[in-house]
């Protein structure tokens, strides 16, 4: 059986990685660019392990078994049906047990080359984290800081479109950091999920360009950003993104407007500040949402909430924040890319317009 196994580093040399964990417990995470053939749905997994106890192992391994025939032969006769005798798959479950050597042994009968990857998710999952603390503090940072409605993220864009080296880090999360940050019909991935995107994210970075990166918070929505994340953009020079009031209510009013669409869920979100601004102003902000006063509401919200907020928290998260360099920013006109591009001019760095 030992050469059946493959380890994390031959991930390349195959045609095709198969995960064959329940779609539930692949939705959580997967190896990038696996595929789901799961041996066991998600309901047959319970029934398996509730009578593995309840029952006895060997009538659960039995049932077990049964199903998991079933469930191969019905990716034989469809999703594997086109497969040619040279086909080599690698094939991983949790920990590399019998779920995937149930699958790479009859691959193998078959006469394809499959193997079963070694410690299964488990050891990928155990990489990640490794790779958590070491990828982050290899990149030399340039920080995008701001207060909110200052559209850093349309910058970081920006300079993506210039050919700079950016890290989109609520883009990964799905998400844009703020208590009213969650993107409309968007679901955040799950914290592994995250970690693993954000691993794949690094290391497609080159170490010897800068990297533009907005200033987060250690959370962003429901995920958070590694330790060693934090520590690499606390230690990073900044640049200080500023845009005039009108400007930043502009923004918000467009980028957060479709909040006014579900009023009802937009005043929840708003009643969670009860405790730090008290229930009159909350009433009040709720009033606000009822007359579709957007311009009133989110100035309100920025001069009352978000930059107190703002002034509590980004120097002790990022302390060299006093010495960034000023940058006038309108996150709303039209020559975005222009404006990206005098930022790089600004700091002496080469640019190249993306194809």
């Amino acid at each position: 059986m030992k050469n059946r196994l493959a380890s994390l580093d031959e991930l390349s040399r195959f045609d095709c990685v198969i995960d064959v964990r329940t779609p539930l417990e692949f939705a959580e995470d997967h190896i990038p660019g696996a595929i789901n053939a799961p041996v066991l749905t998600n309901e047959e997994r319970v029934l398996i392990g509730t009578m593995y106890k309840q029952v006895s192992p060997f009538e659960a391994t039995k049932l077990g078994a049964a199903l998991v025939a079933k469930n191969i032969a019905r990716h034989l006769e469809t999703l594997f049906a086109d497969k040619p005798i040279n086909w080599k798959p690698l094939i991983y479950c949790w920990r590399g047990g019998k779920r995937s050597g149930s699958m790479t042994t009859w691959f193998s009968l078959i006469g394809w080359k499959a193997k079963q990857l070694q410690g299964g998710y488990k050891a990928y999952r155990h990489q990640v984290l490794e790779d958590l603390a070491t990828l982050p503090g290899r990149f030399d940072y340039r920080v995008l800081a701001g207060m909110t409605g200052s559209g850093k993220t349309r910058l970081l864009r920006a300079l993506a479109d210039c050919g700079a080296q950016v890290l989109d880090l609520e883009e990964l999360a799905k998400h844009r950091g703020s208590l009213l940050g969650a993107l409309p019909g968007e679901r955040q991935p799950t914290q592994k999920g995250f970690d693993s995107q954000l691993v794949q994210a690094l290391k497609r970075l080159d170490p010897a360009r800068p990297v533009f990166v907005e200033a987060e918070s250690k959370k962003i929505g429901f995920v958070q950003l590694p330790d060693a994340m934090m520590r690499s953009l606390a230690g990073a020079r900044c640049i200080r993104i500023e845009a005039d009031l009108q400007d930043r209510v502009d923004f918000l009013c467009d980028d957060y407007g479709s909040l006014f669409a579900e009023p009802a869920q937009f005043k929840d979100l708003l009643s969670r500040l009860t405790e730090l601004h008290g229930r009159k102003t909350i009433v009040h902000w709720h009033a606000l949402i009822d007359s579709g006063a957007k311009a009133e509401l989110f100035q309100e919200l920025i001069e009352q909430h978000y930059d107190p907020a703002y002034q509590r928290s980004s120097h002790s998260l990022y302390p060299k924040l006093p010495q960034a360099l000023p940058f006038s920013f309108r996150p709303n006109s039209d020559d975005l890319t222009l404006q990206a591009f005098r930022l790089l001019e600004l700091l002496e760095m080469p640019a190249e317009r993306k194809a």
